[in-house]
């Protein structure tokens, strides 16, 4: 269960990295609401998950999951630039991810 709520975790983090640009700098109330509950929400479940695995585990994930899904929101969602160097950059830390829950079972 502790796995479920820290990949909860980290897709609220890119809802909030999301709706925060969306809300122009917190000048937008509907973004800036959605952006504070996510937020909340995020840490929340990221602590739930902490209760089992280890801190640098769940922070790593927590971290990676915002850092790849913003990234990939960013090409999909607001035409980013996309480059061989970015997505190579976006490569690494999946397997730094998945490397990392490898060695959380082990």
């Amino acid at each position: 269960m502790a796995w479920l709520y820290l990949i909860a975790a980290g897709v609220l983090e890119v809802v909030w990295s999301y709706s925060m640009k969306q809300s122009e700098g917190f000048s937008r109330p509907g973004a800036s609401v959605v952006t504070v509950i996510a937020m909340i929400a995020s840490v929340w479940l990221l602590a739930a998950a902490m209760r089992t695995l280890p801190l640098g585990t769940s922070y790593m994930v927590w971290t990676g999951i915002g850092a790849v899904g913003t990234f990939v929101v960013g090409i999909a969602v607001l035409g980013e630039a996309v480059s061989i160097v970015r997505i190579a950059a976006a490569c690494l830390i999946v397997a730094g991810l998945v490397l990392m829950k490898l060695s959380a079972n082990g």
